[in-house]
């Protein structure tokens, strides 16, 4: 069977690199190898499918899902994880804890993504902040006149506008236009620029009890094949995920071996052991199985939000080839 020619575009992670270099193949597939921004290839992704094979962001995928009209299926290789912690930043100086952000104004880049689903779901869960409570300025982080890169209709209730002409958020953050900051990306600002801080003063602590009462994990992208090209080729989008497994396995291995440490950070022996201790040995899960509550967790929240039209099940996320796999 001759091979298909396919393109693939993913961020430059360790657990894709032995993909990208072709240490790890896809089994069938030649692949045409792009690495390149979360975001060029989620827009690019989203207004024409230009990939065959590619990251995805998770709220955008289930927009598109819920809407019936995705043109890609889903493989549960989670390439990018995060609690989101520290993803929420505040004026220091009017807010002191998360229950202050009721009736306060917070800027983000875009409404969807899949970091602000789950800082909304901290803030709900956790501290009874629901979106409905906060008046949402959207922005761009640097652009001001960074766009939504899908349509999507929010509840009544909420109340979202665009930032005003010319001003990105975080130039509005740091003239107290303002009251918080939720994005992927710390404002683009100074470190030490006044009064502008972490909403959580210690953020890894919050995320380690977050994860010892919940047991999540965020997820933020999965990868997708191109839907034609999985109903085609049946066999395929098994082989992406077993490839995507076997790349993440080659930089686990590599982080492990602590003869010469491949990562440009101390202490990292210390951080892996900390990581297991708390979360497992597969502290990086791929699969439909082991993050099932993850999963489920985020798609009631995408759709209490307003994000998703119905509430979508963890199994029309995916292509049956990759739910259950085989064991020896």
């Amino acid at each position: 069977m001759a091979k298909l020619n396919l393109s693939v575009a993913v961020g430059p992670y360790d657990r894709t690199r032995a993909l990208i270099d072709g240490t790890v193949p896809i089994d069938g597939v030649k692949p045409a190898c792009m690495t390149l921004s979360p975001e060029e290839i989620f827009f690019r992704a989203f207004r024409q499918a230009e990939f065959d094979i590619c990251e995805l962001s998770l709220s955008s995928f289930t927009v598109k899902t819920a809407q019936g009209n995705c043109p890609y299926v889903g493989v549960p290789a989670f390439v990018s994880r995060a609690f989101r912690h520290t993803s929420i930043y505040v004026r220091t100086d009017r807010i002191k804890k998360p229950e202050d952000l009721k009736g306060k104004k917070v800027g983000l880049p875009e409404y969807q993504l899949t970091a602000n689903v789950w800082a909304r779901a901290i803030l709900q869960d956790d501290h009874g902040v629901k979106p409905s409570d906060i008046h949402w300025i959207r922005g761009g982080i640097e652009d001001a006149d960074r766009p939504e890169k899908i349509s999507i209709k929010l509840p009544a209730d909420v109340k979202l506008e665009d930032a005003s002409r010319g001003k990105s958020i975080s130039t509005l953050l740091k003239e107290g236009a303002i009251d918080g900051f939720i994005a992927p990306r710390p404002p683009s600002l100074p470190k030490d620029t006044p009064n502008i801080g972490w909403l959580f003063p210690d953020p890894v602590a919050a995320a380690k009890d977050y994860f010892k009462r919940t047991g999540i994990f965020p997820i933020m992208h999965l990868v997708g094949v191109r839907r034609a090209l999985g109903e085609k080729h049946p066999w395929l989008p098994g082989a992406v995920f077993k490839a995507f497994e076997q790349a993440k396995k080659v930089a686990l291995d590599q982080l492990s071996d602590t003869s010469a440490t491949k990562v440009t950070l101390p202490f990292i022996e210390e951080r892996l052991t900390e990581a297991r201790a708390l979360m497992g040995e597969d502290f990086w899960s791929y699969g439909v199985a082991p993050n099932r509550t993850t999963l489920e967790t985020f798609l009631r929240h995408h759709h209490s939000q307003g994000l998703s039209s119905r509430l979508v099940t963890v199994e029309e996320m995916f292509h049956p080839g990759t739910i259950e796999t085989f064991k020896l």
